[in-house]
C-alpha cells in the first residue's frame, strides 16, 4: 500500500465526519415547535413510548428505545412486521408512538400506523420526506432535512441514520432533564454496571459484620490484641469502650512499631498502643465515597458505625476489590 492510498483512506474518513457533521447541523437548524410539541407528548405519556421501523431505520429505532428506557421514559422496540401478525396488541390506548421512516413511506409501518390512527395513539414521526405518508399520518413530524448521505453513491443510509440517532438522544436527554432524572435512577437501571454499583453500594453491603468485626477493650493486653487482628484477618482491630464506641484503632504497623520499641509487651495493654479519634464512617454511606476517604488520608481500612456511633462493621482494601469499586 502506497503513502498516496493512505492519504486517499485518510481524505475518504475526513470526508464522511464532514458530511454528517454538517448533516447534523442542517437537523440542529430545523429544531421546532414540532420538536417541543413531541417532547410534551411523551412527557406526558401514561403508557411506555413504543419506537418502530424497518430496516436500518428499526437499527436506530432499538438503540433510541433502549436510551429512553435507561433514562427514566419507558420504552421498547416493536417491529412493524411482527405487529402485523400479533404484536399490536402490545400497544394499549395509554402508549405513544415514535415512528421511524427515511421517505416516510415503509409499507408496514404505514400498515401498522393508519391501524393506531383509528386507536387515537399519539404518533411522533422522524422521516426526511416531509410530505409522506407517515407524515400525514403523524401528529407532530420531526423532519431529518437531510439533503444527501455521506454515502457517495447516496444510497447507503449514513448521514440519515446518524442525524436519526442524535435526534432520538435530544428527546431522551429532554425527557431525562424534565423529569429531574438523577444519577441514584440511572443508577437503579444499570444495578449490574461500573456506574450503577458505585451509586448503590453502601458501606454496610461490604462490611464484617457481628463476630467477624475486630475489637478489644481500652485494658485489653499485647496478646489479646494480637489474637484478635490475627483472628479477623483484616489487619486491625477496633478499641471500644463499655458502650460500643469506637475509642482507638490498632494496625499491623502500630504493633511493629511497638516491637521495635525498647518496652515490657507485659505491661502494655490497646489504649496505650491505639491511634485516637480514628476515622469512621457510617453504614449507609456510599462504599465509594470510603474510597476517595481511604486516598485522601492513606489508610488501608474503615470502622464501621451506626447513626448512634457504635460499632457495627469494618473493611478494607480487599474488601472493595470483591465489591469492584477499585
Amino acid at each position: 500500500m502506497t503513502k498516496l492510498e493512505n492519504n486517499n483512506i485518510i481524505a475518504v474518513a475526513q470526508q464522511v465526519f464532514n458530511d454528517e457533521i454538517s448533516g447534523l447541523e442542517r437537523v440542529s437548524g430545523s429544531i421546532d415547535d414540532n420538536f417541543v410539541n413531541s417532547v410534551n407528548t411523551l412527557l406526558k405519556c401514561n403508557g411506555k413510548i413504543v419506537v418502530t421501523g424497518v430496516g436500518k431505520s428499526g437499527h436506530i429505532g432499538k438503540k433510541i428505545a433502549a436510551t429512553l428506557a435507561s433514562t427514566g421514559s419507558p420504552a421498547f422496540f416493536m417491529h412493524p412486521t411482527e405487529a402485523l401478525h400479533g404484536d399490536l396488541g402490545m400497544i394499549s390506548d395509554n402508549d405513544t408512538v415514535i415512528a421511524i421512516s427515511y421517505s416516510g413511506e415503509a409499507e408496514e409501518l404505514i400498515s401498522i400506523l393508519t391501524i393506531l390512527k383509528r386507536r387515537h395513539i399519539p404518533i411522533i414521526s422522524i422521516t426526511n420526506g416531509i410530505t409522506s405518508s407517515l407524515a400525514k399520518l403523524s401528529d407532530y413530524t420531526l423532519h431529518l432535512n437531510i439533503l444527501k448521505e455521506a454515502c457517495p453513491l447516496n444510497l447507503a443510509p449514513t448521514t440519515s441514520t446518524t442525524a436519526t440517532l442524535v435526534l432520538g438522544d435530544a428527546i431522551a436527554i429532554s425527557l431525562l432533564t424534565l423529569r429531574g432524572f438523577k444519577e441514584q435512577d440511572f443508577a437503579m437501571s444499570h444495578p449490574g454496571g461500573s456506574l450503577g454499583r458505585k451509586l448503590l453500594t453502601t458501606n454496610h453491603d461490604i462490611m464484617h459484620g457481628g463476630d467477624k468485626v475486630p475489637q478489644v477493650s481500652p485494658k485489653s493486653n499485647l496478646k489479646e490484641v494480637i489474637l484478635e487482628i490475627s483472628k479477623k484477618r483484616l489487619g486491625f482491630t477496633a478499641v471500644i469502650n463499655d458502650y460500643k464506641n469506637v475509642v482507638g484503632l490498632i494496625t499491623d504497623g502500630d504493633l511493629r512499631r511497638t516491637f521495635d520499641a525498647e518496652v515490657d509487651f507485659k505491661k502494655i495493654n490497646a489504649e496505650m498502643i491505639m491511634t485516637k479519634n480514628p476515622k469512621i464512617v457510617f453504614a449507609d454511606d456510599l462504599a465509594v465515597n470510603s474510597v476517595e476517604l481511604m486516598e485522601q488520608y492513606k489508610i488501608t481500612g474503615f470502622l464501621v458505625v451506626s447513626k448512634n456511633l457504635t460499632l457495627i462493621g469494618a473493611f478494607n482494601l480487599h474488601d472493595l476489590f470483591k465489591a469492584k469499586l477499585l
